[in-house]
């Protein structure tokens, strides 16, 4: 066997890559359901408040993949932070990480259950997910990175099935209203926290920050990947108001699924199967890059990032998380119900790093440099 190498770099990847990842990692899990919870037309204009202190979020974040630390990588971290420090913070960053793998594991593992093989044992299909996307990670952090493109490219059109649901007779004007509310019993801060938790995921760019162009324009690749994930959820949830109607739309278990099941081909006559099975990419992808950044934490908060990569350390890894997943599955997880307890701790730990880790990171920058100067 080879040498088992992870985390080379050969090349940079450019602003493709930057908006693929960007776009995607907020286009998980959570945009499956989230029309349910949202439910009420008024909340429209709740997405594009959300979608707004996203862009400020993200012009923050744009400052810190620009600097001159976070570009160096481990070595810029840990001048910033301090090794102490930042082996903390690693070592915190390892149940983040997990939380976020193990909801995107189990709730596609959910999906396909539900949807396609309801035979099939759940155990199953996490196994199988957990091995393609082992498979993929193995190949390195480069590659990963490299297979969002095609990730990006076998989902992004998918919106367009939604279209003929916005002309009559599935569209009626009526079912837009009322877009002010008349009464707040409804709630809608959960609705507001799912979309500003959906919307996380770019933050992870921090850690994959020495395989992209430093000299790329991020606030502008990262605005245009923060517009279209904006765009997609308004379209979504137009889609599922117009389908079912505030008044069944919190009812429906996975309204944006469903609604695939309704539509008619003269070629396909199952369409949803065909769209569960290549967001199967756009999972699978997410879940390689982070196995590789949950073993880089474990080597960082262990102290071994200086050792070479192997791959007993890797699959054990992989082996932990497997073993992790299926405990939750089998003590947390309650099928059906799409926000039970552990998609729950996902909620709050998304909206947390979304919000704190750009930062909390370009205040430590801004410290740095003004220690730097004196």
């Amino acid at each position: 066997m080879g040498d088992f190498i992870l985390f080379d770099k050969t090349a940079q990847l450019g602003k493709g890559y930057i908006i693929a990842f960007a776009n995607r990692s907020q286009m998980l899990y959570f945009i499956l359901f989230l029309p349910k919870f949202l439910e009420m037309p008024y909340l429209l204009l709740g997405v594009l408040a959300v979608g707004i202190l996203s862009q400020i979020n993200l012009f923050i974040l744009s400052k810190c993949l620009s600097s001159k630390n976070t570009q160096q990588g481990y070595h810029g971290f840990a001048d910033l932070l301090g090794r102490r420090t930042l082996r903390i913070i690693a070592f915190a960053g390892i149940a983040f990480i997990f939380i976020k793998m193990s909801i995107i594991i189990l709730g596609y593992a959910e999906i396909v259950h539900q949807f396609i093989f309801p035979a099939m044992q759940r155990p199953w299909m996490i196994l199988f997910i957990m091995l393609i996307s082992t498979y993929i990670a193995s190949q390195g952090m480069e590659k990963t990175l490299r297979f969002g493109i095609i990730a990006f490219l076998c989902t992004f059109w998918i919106i367009l099935l939604y279209i003929s649901y916005f002309f009559p007779p599935a569209a009626e004007l009526h079912d837009l209203y009322p877009l002010i509310p008349t009464d707040w019993s409804h709630k809608p801060w959960k609705g507001i926290l799912m979309v500003w938790s959906s919307l996380s995921g770019p933050e992870y760019l921090i850690l994959v920050l020495p395989w992209i162009n430093s000299k790329q324009k991020m606030l502008r690749y990262l605005s245009i990947a923060n517009s279209i994930s904006i765009l997609e959820y308004l379209l979504l949830f137009l889609a599922c108001l117009f389908f079912f109607g505030t008044t069944y739309l919190g009812k429906i278990g996975f309204p944006v699924v469903n609604m695939i099941r309704y539509l008619q081909s003269p070629v396909f006559e199952r369409v949803e199967i065909i769209m569960i099975s290549l967001q199967m990419f756009h999972y699978v992808f997410f879940i390689s890059v982070l196995l590789l950044c949950l073993y880089g934490a474990i080597r960082i908060s262990a102290g071994t990032q200086y050792k070479e990569t192997t791959r007993k350390g890797f699959y054990a890894v992989c082996l932990l998380v497997l073993a992790g997943v299926f405990l939750i599955q089998l003590f947390y997880w309650r099928e059906g119900k799409e926000l039970n307890r552990w998609a729950n701790v996902q909620l709050w730990s998304g909206a947390f790093t979304y919000l704190l880790i750009p930062s909390l990171l370009l205040a430590a920058t801004k410290i740095k440099g003004r220690r730097s100067s004196l």
